[in-house]
């Protein structure tokens, strides 16, 4: 018996519709299902219109949840999707996601792709691709406040609406710059298309290993975004002399930071692993889910 895990964003009749074919499909070729509807909707009616044996077994969303899974397939947008690879890194187990939000960068497909993605699913004829992660470490006054990881990226911001927040920037121990803020954002690869590319950053191509510091509307005169190197030491202090911040992983996972922590960040020590269906370069990924304008463009094509 083969196992796959489905997270579902029950938000809207059509996503629920869409969960029934996956679910069928998979059924019919021999697949036990588990389910974990969305944290946030109601999963009023999902898989109602199944026969009992063939609705996948609905799990909580703890650590267990895709242990043993075989492939965990996203049925919504990015932040669903986040929400499941917070399951899958730990098992090792691969995300498909099918994209039925707005963007939906990280989705390897969308709702037209349906019938090829559940024939690459059942035939296994799909590649798998790491995602680099980064490790999150905060403390205060030598105190640990909390351990996390983050695969877009993790944010030092502000609390205090009316005020900027005063950080320090390190980088390999020593200090870069000290600037107030609405906060710093150090992000992935994978996270530079999502709010570091909104705060100004570059966008990086998911293959060149590398962290990304973006400071968000800083008042200072050097704020430019930087990218460095996957196995240095990033630090970003708030100044014990103004106000508290707060930690924003993947803007799932949030750590209060009281004036005068530290958060340092690192490579992850357990990538995320993505399904890639096709051969597509990242240009592609790039223009098609941006809307790009290459109408003038008359190079060769491949």
């Amino acid at each position: 018996m083969r196992d796959a895990l489905i997270v579902v964003h029950t938000g809207r009749e059509a996503t629920r519709k869409v969960a029934s074919t996956v679910a069928c499909r998979l059924h019919r070729a021999g697949f036990a299902l588990r389910v974990m509807p969305d944290e946030y909707s109601s999963d009023a009616g999902l898989f109602d219109d199944l026969e009992p044996h063939e609705r996948p077994l609905r799990v909580a969303p703890d650590d267990d949840a895709a242990n043993g899974a075989e492939i965990v397939i996203v049925l919504g947008g990015d932040g669903t999707l986040l929400r499941a690879a917070e399951l899958a890194r730990q098992a090792r187990v691969p995300l498909l996601g099918i994209n039925l939000g707005h963007v939906g960068f990280l989705a390897e497909a969308d709702l037209d792709d349906l019938d090829e993605v559940l024939d690459a699913v059942v035939h296994q004829t799909y590649r798998v691709e790491e995602r680099m992660t980064i490790d999150v470490t905060a403390t205060t006054d030598g105190q640990v406040l909390g351990r996390t990881w983050a695969l877009n990226e993790a944010i030092v911001e502000k609390t205090n609406w009316a005020k900027l927040l005063d950080v320090v920037l390190e980088v390999d121990h020593r200090p870069v710059s000290e600037f107030a803020c609405d906060g710093v954002l150090c992000a992935t690869p994978t996270g530079s298309t999502a709010y570091a590319y909104s705060a100004g950053g570059p966008v990086v191509w998911p293959e060149v290993q590398a962290m990304l510091l973006v400071p968000s509307n800083a008042h200072a005169l050097f704020s430019r975004p930087l990218v460095v190197s996957p196995d240095s030491r990033v630090a970003l202090e708030v100044s014990g002399r103004g106000d508290a911040g707060v930690l924003v992983c993947d803007g799932r996972r949030t750590l209060d930071l009281p004036p005068g922590s530290r958060v340092e960040i690192g490579k992850g020590s357990t990538p995320v692993l993505l399904v890639r269906l096709r051969v597509q370069p990242f240009t592609d990924r790039l223009v098609r889910k941006f809307g790009l304008p290459v109408q003038g463009w008359r190079g060769r094509r491949p």
